[in-house]
Order: structure tokens, then C-alpha cells, then sequence
């Protein structure tokens, strides 16, 4: 049975969004969003279907700073992703999102039910209980760094997440390079780059 993920989300504070930005974010949503099964509903909400559930938890990191970039004030997000990842055994085809009911699609819904409560942006879950102790470290961590984080820090961290060097980053965000530097570190894009390493090696050991 192969592992696979499923990330259910939504836009933090919608409605709060300026028309003209909630269109900018879904489209880059879309284009983000591009190399895997996913469908948008109610207009703010989405689900992903990811086959290689190692790369679910970046995925969902590029959603979050997506929607963070837009932030203008320096000190507030104003525009965030809620979003939980449910990993787990898929064994029919997936063929229409809203009518999967395998394990992953239930442990990723189950859990986005619970995090409005909670006042969380990022949850993982598993069928492992074991590996869901350091799903749940590597979350909260997440979580904390991604509260401090500017709508600029975020922006370049954006692009890093998808592969990018720090001197494409200058090049493409028309910034200095000290200056990308300066956002990278405030942005601890460091402890980021650890901490999708320790996902990656918790989801090797599960498949």
C-alpha cells in the first residue's frame, strides 16, 4: 500500500482580503499547486493530493508564505493558510477529491475541523502514533517561526522553498543580495531548511 498525503486548507481572514488581493493569492495558489491533483471550493478552501508525501509538508509551507507575501504590514500577517496534512495508506484511485474517503483524506479533514479551535495554522497527523510525536514538534516549531514572520520574509523564502538560490531571489525580487540575506536569517530559513529535513526522514521511516 503506497503512503500518500492530503492537505486540507483555507484562507485565513478572507473576507477581509481586498478582492483585488484574494485573486492574486489564488492564483498563485494554482500555479503552486500545479504539479499535483487539487480543487478549490467555497472560494477560500482547497484539498491536495500529493503522491510522494515527502514533499506534503513544503508544499504547505509554499501555500503559507504564498499567502504571508501579501501582508503589507511588518509586524502583522493579515493574510495566512490554515492547513492540515494527513499521511496515510490510499489504496483506491483518486480520481474526484470530494468523494475520496481514504484514511489520509479522513486524518487531514479531521484534523482541519479541530484546528479552528485550537488557533493553529499547520497540523500533521499520521496513522503512527510514534511518528506523530515528531510531526507535531516539527508543527508547533513551524508554527512559531511562521507567526513572526513579515509579508518580506516571507516573499523570499517563497522562492527559496521552490528551489531557488538566494542570488536568484535578488536577481527576480530586484533586491540586493545583502538585503535577501538579511530576510533569509530573520526568517530563519535555516531552522525551516532542519526542520523539513526532520519531516522528510520521519516519512522515510514509515515507508
Amino acid at each position: 500500500m503506497a503512503l500518500r498525503a492530503v492537505l486540507t486548507g483555507d484562507i485565513v481572514n478572507s473576507t477581509r482580503l481586498k478582492k483585488i488581493t484574494e485573486k492574486k493569492l489564488l492564483k498563485i495558489l494554482t500555479a503552486a499547486l500545479a504539479a499535483h491533483q487539487f480543487e478549490f471550493y467555497r472560494g477560500d478552501s482547497f484539498q491536495v493530493y500529493v503522491k510522494n508525501p515527502a514533499e506534503a509538508l513544503k508544499t504547505a509551507l509554499i501555500c503559507r508564505t504564498a499567502a504571508i507575501s501579501l501582508s503589507k504590514s511588518e509586524t502583522i500577517n493579515e493574510s495566512d493558510i490554515r492547513i492540515s496534512i494527513g499521511i496515510a495508506a490510499v489504496t483506491t484511485p483518486v480520481k474526484k477529491l470530494g468523494m475520496s474517503k481514504g484514511e489520509a483524506f479522513i486524518l487531514s479533514g479531521r484534523a482541519f475541523d479541530e484546528m479552528a479551535e485550537a488557533g493553529t495554522r499547520l497540523i500533521m497527523t499520521s496513522g503512527n502514533s510514534l511518528a506523530n510525536v515528531g510531526l507535531e514538534i516539527i508543527s508547533d516549531y513551524l508554527n512559531a517561526i511562521f507567526k513572526a514572520m513579515t509579508g518580506k520574509q516571507a516573499e523570499v523564502i517563497f522562492e527559496l522553498l521552490k528551489g531557488k538560490t538566494q542570488q536568484e531571489v535578488a536577481e527576480l525580487l530586484k533586491k540586493s543580495k545583502s538585503t535577501v540575506h538579511q530576510h533569509v536569517t530573520a526568517g530563519r530559513w535555516a531552522e525551516i531548511e532542519k526542520l523539513l529535513q526532520q519531516y522528510e526522514n520521519i516519512i522515510n521511516q514509515l515507508t
